[in-house]
């Protein structure tokens, strides 16, 4: 009978719904964001994504085979987590690099712990995090959307990779910040941040791709709410009291929901099962602190964006999390 009971990490799902099935839900909501990222972006999205895709699956294929555990790969996970890095890196990054960050990714942030289920961080956050410190050049350099630039290559195999580069609504944000003027003209650019053609990484740039991509994954129950909207009205709430102080050296809460990360890091990154907690207390918990520190980095920090940055420091306090908001057991009381 023993032989029957089996020990295993988190992700512990009590409904009917399998760590492939919910790796698969999440591949299918990311599809509008992979779907904007080829119309805007063309060639440079399916190199990148292709790439990141291949290199994290064959990275964890290698870690199971050299640690003799069995392979791990079917249940997608780390297709997961290329995409969701390739997503969140320069449109222009050199293939090279997005072979590195995505070793990176699962090597350091996912298998080193034991794998899905034992990683403590987001292992494309840990990947990205890495491009950043390594290659800051090559991470802040943006390219202009095809729609805008009409140089820009369709996706076939005879193009060029070639492209002019632009400033992301976040750092004219931090401009006008640091000048004191100039938020209207990052609040002007409201309907292109929604639609997506404005510069950012390469998943990141269109916030009506995210919003439908996130509702799938809450219609499906892949995800709960409490994390998403935590992380969009702490945020938003931090962003309007200082669009308040001064409409013209800070955007609207709009320009930030739109800019940058923050739908995709409230949907996809965020909500990771592994290393988010496990009340729903904890998850408000979770999703405000994901707000406030990366509304403290892009308002007060020298870094445009933080949205990478506050999943890190919120997955480093997730067992602590845990620990102040215990589940509670059958029969008990809580924090017991």
């Amino acid at each position: 009978m023993l032989r029957d009971l089996r020990v295993s990490c988190a992700p512990h799902i009590s409904e009917p719904l399998s760590t492939r099935r919910a790796m698969i839900d999440v591949i299918i909501g990311l599809a509008p964001a992979m779907a904007a990222a080829g119309y805007y972006f063309r060639i440079y999205a399916l190199i990148l994504i292709s790439t990141c895709c291949l290199s994290a699956v064959a990275t964890e294929w290698l870690c199971n085979l050299i640690r003799k555990n069995p392979n791990s790969t079917g249940d997608f996970s780390a297709v997961v987590t290329g995409i969701i890095l390739a997503l969140s890196v320069p449109p222009a990054l050199p293939v090279w690099a997005a072979i590195i960050g995505s070793v990176f990714a699962i090597a350091i942030g996912k298998m080193v712990f034991g794998g899905l289920g034992a990683n403590i961080f987001n292992p494309a956050m840990v990947g990205r995090a890495f491009l950043t410190a390594s290659l800051g050049m090559l991470m802040t350099t943006w390219t202009v959307p095809a729609t805008i630039d009409r140089s820009m290559p369709v996706i076939s195999a005879e193009n060029k990779i070639d492209a002019r580069t632009q400033a992301t609504p976040l750092a004219w944000s931090k401009e006008a910040i640091k000048t004191k003027k100039g938020a209207d003209h990052v609040n002007e650019q409201l309907e292109a941040m929604f639609k997506g053609e404005v510069g950012g990484c390469l998943g990141e740039t269109s916030a009506l791709a995210l919003l439908i991509g996130g509702a799938y994954l809450l219609i499906r129950r892949t995800i709960r709410p409490h994390i998403p909207l935590a992380v969009i009205i702490s945020a938003s709430a931090f962003a309007g009291i200082m669009y308040l102080i001064n409409r013209d050296a800070y955007i609207s809460p709009l320009s930030h929901l739109y800019s940058g990360g923050l739908l995709i890091g409230a949907f996809f990154i965020a909500t990771d099962p592994v290393t988010a907690p496990l009340t729903i207390k904890g998850r408000w918990i979770f999703g405000i602190g994901v707000g406030m520190i990366t509304m403290l980095i892009r308002i007060f920090g020298e870094y445009p964006e933080g949205v990478m940055y506050s999943v890190l420091l919120m997955n480093s306090v997730t067992p602590l999390i845990d620990r102040f908001c215990k589940l509670v057991p059958a029969g008990g009381k809580p924090n017991a």
